[in-house]
């Protein structure tokens, strides 16, 4: 099913591209020619028999079509398990949370993150996982009560976040969670994921919600739309006729999350490649992270969180649009192949 979701896709995009464009030359000529330019006959039939677009690309949009809805009823149980998929309650006592901030050159607003989350009433732990900074990133951090590993190199942004998530599984917490070092979070969304984490496995936060948002975030323009595209395409991965998806997503780049410890330590060592320390998905590692979840079965809620604008410049992307359609399209061979 997998392949046949990735001819799907591929399709699709293709398609895609070929109607829109299909769509603007014939706007561009109506508006330059006139009317005739873009009418052959004198009938709708007519115009089908002489448009080759109207006779061969609605034809293969509507097989397009046909093998989608086959997809579907392929998948008429798919995830529809009453023990696995549906509603449970397992309330979480005494929440004691560890929550892990990778880190690189940071040294502008790691002061501020970490004491936001070390003053919040649930928060056990503070694990800052330093990718090498050249900065008084580290120095900062232990000044304000984490704990801080120091990496001997800079392995990148998904090695720091796995070897975190394993060093909270050393601790007592049984809520692991993750956060970004950036001072876009903030720690009192906790407040709100916590009592939703009785009913699943991992909530997940979305920055898609405007009215909660700091005007000049990094998630705006482009970034909203490509993130809600791709999340969207993640449900259809896992729809079936008796749902939309086993999960709602909007956001399919928010870091932001808690996880029952439980939970994270049936999937943490499949985080990376077999017998070795490198993360699958490099910097789609939170999106596999997702989907990870979702293949073993564990449930995922989403829920809005506050965003702000970032301390300093980004260290994965930046800003550029040039950048995150590359890092778009790194997410997208992530759903269609993984």
């Amino acid at each position: 099913m997998k392949k046949f979701f990735f001819s799907l896709s591929i399709a699709f995009i293709i398609l895609f591209i070929i109607n829109i464009s299909w769509v603007i030359v014939n706007i561009y000529m109506f508006v330059i020619h006139g009317i005739e330019s873009v009418v052959t006959g004198q009938t709708f039939i007519e115009n089908i028999y002489y448009s080759i677009y109207l006779r061969w690309i609605l034809l293969v949009d509507l097989i397009w079509i046909i093998a989608w809805f086959a997809y579907i009823l392929q998948r008429k149980s798919y995830k529809t398990s009453l023990d696995l998929h549906y509603l449970q309650y397992e309330k979480i006592e005494k929440p004691r949370i560890c929550i892990i901030i990778p880190t690189f050159n940071e040294e502008l607003s790691i002061g501020n993150v970490v004491k936001d989350f070390v003053n919040q009433e649930f928060v056990k732990y503070v694990i800052v996982i330093d990718n090498n900074s050249n900065d008084r990133t580290v120095e900062i951090a232990k000044e304000c009560n984490a704990t801080v590993i120091t990496k001997n190199e800079n392995k990148g942004y998904s090695h720091s976040l796995v070897l975190g998530l394993k060093e909270a599984l050393k601790t007592d917490a049984n809520v692991i969670g993750a956060v970004e070092a950036d001072g876009t979070f903030n720690a009192y969304d906790l407040e709100k994921m916590i009592p939703y984490l009785n009913n699943c496995d991992m909530v997940i936060g979305t920055r898609q919600n405007q009215v909660i948002t700091e005007k000049g975030n990094q998630n705006s323009g482009f970034f909203v739309w490509a993130n809600f595209v791709l999340a969207k395409l993640i449900q259809m991965k896992y729809v079936s006729l008796e749902h939309m998806g086993i999960v709602n997503l909007t956001d399919v780049g928010c870091v932001y999350r808690i996880m029952k410890r439980n939970s994270l330590e049936k999937i943490v060592d499949k985080l990376t490649h077999d017998g070795t320390d490198k993360p699958i998905g490099g910097v789609g590692i939170g999106l596999f992270f997702t989907m990870l979840c979702i293949e073993n079965d564990q449930k995922i809620i989403e829920v809005p969180v506050t965003f702000k604008k970032r301390i300093g410049k980004s260290k994965i992307s930046g800003l550029s649009t040039g950048n995150a359609i590359k890092t778009g399209l790194k997410f997208l061979n992530i759903i269609l192949t993984k």
